[in-house]
């Protein structure tokens, strides 16, 4: 009986929670780089973390930067301060420079830093740090405000479970962005192929408006609403497609108005115009949405031709047609009339419509990787807070 009472306030003991202050598990690290102009770092700036996802975007260079930054070490978090409710949360793999709106955490001892990561992460942290927010016009998070509020935290041990199960998650995830990396580049491959290395004098060149027509988003600025459908801009279209996390609502009577001169259709491509100029999404499934200030190719018009046009818009001659034709000196932009006017080598409609049955099977296996990405990802963010709070228990 002895023996059995010790075990059970052994296993009390283990798995207890406790309430502790938030400076009493990390505090951020600010060690400094003053740039000297070399190429040494990785520079990670709020631009190129993504909203809401928990991963990057891209990267830059300590040759970028021309003010002092912070320095980070390999798995630890880097967490936006600056309007904290987007969400801006990563652990990279490796180390770097990152800017000085960007808090460097390191979990203090006897607290898993992994944990850390997802702690960090949780919607709660992210509300209480929007709460506690200073200044009006570039809200930041105020750590004198955070270090101070209480935080029930398991134990060593159900710390390390609760981010290894978060963990895996994220790595399918990681997994399968990498596998789309690696088919968008052998759609890339065969497209230079066919239509570079195999192109044919006789090919006549033509303009990309001769095939299809290139309209652009509404100009109007319909007003935001809490339910409807969603408006897209310029600035929602990222490497890894459109962040919906940060656009907003219209009602359904603007929406119809809005698609009356710009509807987006299946297998349309969107176009960055100004901002991150050449940004390029193919609309692969019937989309929801409405398009404000962006370039709209009509593929759908001809949809054997929509995933040709896509990867001629994003080959290196696509790229070159926006760098000759980008204009303006404070934020770069390009003209409808210049999109217009993009031209090509055009190999024939048969040619085309035979690359378009090589590479579907592709653009096809992309879709429901990206598929499974969003399931994966909602997932685990429905499991985060359940996990942090408590409410779910992982089984020791």
């Amino acid at each position: 009986m002895k023996n059995e009472n010790m075990e059970s306030v052994e296993i009390e003991l283990y798995s207890r929670w406790k309430e502790i202050q938030l400076g009493e598990i990390t505090a951020p690290i600010k060690e400094t780089y003053n740039p000297d102009g070399s190429n040494d770092y990785i520079y990670i700036g709020l631009e190129h973390i993504e909203q809401e996802t928990l991963r990057l975007n891209s990267i830059g260079v300590s040759s970028d930067v021309t003010s002092n930054k912070f320095k980070f070490q390999p798995n630890d978090v880097l967490f936006g301060k600056l309007r904290p409710y987007f969400r801006k949360v990563v652990k990279p793999q490796f180390e770097g420079i990152c800017s000085t709106d960007i808090w460097v955490f390191r979990a203090k001892k006897g607290f898993v830093q992994d944990f850390l990561f997802y702690f960090l992460a949780n919607k709660e942290f992210v509300d209480t740090a929007n709460s506690g927010e200073s200044g009006s016009r570039m809200p930041r998070a105020d750590w004198n405000h955070l270090k101070v509020t209480n935080w029930n935290v398991p134990p060593l041990s159900e710390q390390t479970a609760i981010a290894s199960i978060l963990s895996s998650l994220d790595n399918k995830i990681d997994l399968l962005h990498r596998q789309n990396k690696t088919l968008e580049q052998l759609a890339e491959t065969l497209f230079r192929q066919w239509f570079v290395e195999e192109a044919e004098e006789s090919w006549k060149t033509k303009k990309v408006s001769e095939i299809i027509e290139i309209r652009d988003g509404t100009h109007d600025s319909p007003k935001q609403t809490e339910t409807g459908r969603f408006l897209i801009t310029s600035k929602h279209l990222k490497p890894t497609g459109i962040d919906f996390s940060s656009a907003y609502k219209i009602s359904e009577n603007d929406f119809i108005e809005v698609n009356k001169r710009s509807k987006v259709d299946k297998d349309d491509i969107l176009f960055s115009m100004i901002g991150t100029l050449g940004l390029i999404h193919y609309v692969d499934q019937e989309p929801d949405f409405a398009i404000k200030n962006m370039g709209l190719f009509k593929s759908s018009q001809k949809p054997s031709f929509a995933r040709f046009l896509f990867l001629l818009l994003i080959s290196p001659e696509g790229k070159r047609f926006v760098y000759e034709n980008a204009d303006g000196s404070t934020q770069e932009y390009i003209t409808l009339g210049s999109l217009r006017k993009f031209e090509f080598k055009y190999p024939g409609e048969k040619r085309i419509i035979e690359f378009d049955l090589e590479v579907k099977p592709i653009f096809q296996k992309i879709d429901t990787n990206l598929s499974q990405i969003r399931t994966l990802t909602q997932f685990r963010d429905n499991l985060l807070p359940k996990l942090m709070s408590g409410e779910v228990r992982v089984n020791l």
